[in-house]
């Protein structure tokens, strides 16, 4: 489903400079085709915002080659910004207020940093709060990602999340325990999917709240499941938006914050691998490393460069083709039973209690 350039955003430009098909407005207007209106509330910190916005659009430029989307960023203004996100946001983005006065098809919502140890606590609270409320009543199908899915699990089901006492991060292999599901039709039925976070909802937490699970974990949790309905709202714990190199890039500010840290004189550990996710070969280039700049630190010399450039040749990809198929699934089931017009989520006939007929 080609991607619609229908402003300047530089996320379409960068995705057709990748190869991706985007289609200028004029292209799209010839094609009597139903267009999708899909919303993406990024709250990313400012690092990662701009790639957050190319995962997703990749996903879903990738999920039919026919259909057409119109993509609509917005985030939480309470966010705060630094100077470039912030003319970035003013300029491509939309007010949720705009969003709600158009209506969306579907909505993905990111994940977020956070500062207290409880997601009510936090200042975006009240407004993500406003936009799950609304999106309930006037989307289609809402997708959750990481901290996404813990609040809106603690908001709709009073399931709160728990910390896990260290970074749960890695690529890790999932099974699907409901192969009749709609959203899992054509994945494999062993697949891998990046995790990051320090939290976890467990599965019997989405049971109590009358989820169902759809693919899981041993090692990691639950990485998949649905809202009681079935499709209303759908749920990431980890991360299958994530690019080759996303974990990579995580470890490596991981690595900066313990050089600052040592270089004040703080008592830290060195930050280990994310699991499965680097070979043998690429962690003794990294151990070489380790040892490299803690010595220039004790010895105050200069530090070594991260040697990135050694590995990335090195560095699998072993998610991206399943994320994409579940995404084709979900783009196709929307597709399916939205109303032709924006702000209306169901076609005449369908059923919001059961919108795929599953208990039929």
């Amino acid at each position: 489903m080609p991607l619609v350039a229908h402003n300047k955003l530089p996320t379409f430009e960068r995705l057709r400079e990748e190869g991706q098909t985007i289609l200028r407005p004029g292209q799209a207007a010839r094609q009597d085709i139903r267009t999708l209106h899909i919303g993406i509330l990024n709250m990313m910190p400012d690092a990662a915002m701009e790639a957050t916005e190319r995962q997703f659009f990749r996903l879903i430029g990738e999920s039919n080659p026919i259909a057409q989307f119109n993509v609509h960023l917005f985030s939480l203004p309470i966010i705060e910004r630094g100077t470039d996100i912030q003319k970035h946001i003013d300029e491509h983005y939309l007010s949720f207020e705009e969003i709600k006065a158009s209506g969306l098809d579907a909505l993905i919502v990111t994940g977020a940093n956070v500062s207290q140890p409880n997601l009510s606590l936090e200042p975006f609270w009240e407004p993500l709060s406003e936009v799950f409320n609304w999106a309930y009543e006037n989307v289609t199908s809402t997708l959750c990602s990481c901290l996404a899915t813990h609040a809106n699990l603690e908001l709709q089901y009073n399931q709160t999340r728990y910390n896990l006492g260290y970074k749960r991060w890695g690529v890790f292999s999932h099974r699907v325990k409901n192969k009749k599901h709609p959203l899992v039709k054509g994945i494999n039925t062993r697949f891998d999917a990046p995790h990051s976070r320090y939290n976890q909802i467990d599965n019997t937490q989405f049971e109590a709240a009358g989820l169902h699970v759809l693919a899981e974990s041993d090692e990691a949790g639950v990485q998949m499941a649905v809202s009681p309905d079935g499709f209303r709202t759908v749920y990431f714990q980890g991360h299958p938006e994530y690019d080759s190199v996303s974990l990579l890039k995580e470890y490596k500010r991981e690595v900066g914050l313990f050089a600052l840290a040592l270089n004040r004189g703080d008592s830290v550990e060195y930050p280990p691998f994310p699991l499965n996710y680097f070979d043998k070969h690429t962690q003794a280039i990294f151990n070489e490393y380790r040892y490299r700049l803690i010595e220039a630190i004790t010895n105050k010399t200069e530090p070594p460069v991260f040697p990135e450039h050694l590995i990335l040749d090195r560095i699998d990809n072993s998610w991206h083709d399943t994320a994409a198929a579940i995404l084709v699934n979900w783009m196709g089931l929307v597709y399916q039973i939205t109303n032709i017009e924006r702000n209306i989520p169901f076609m005449d006939g369908i059923d919001p209690n059961d919108p795929l007929n599953l208990k039929a």
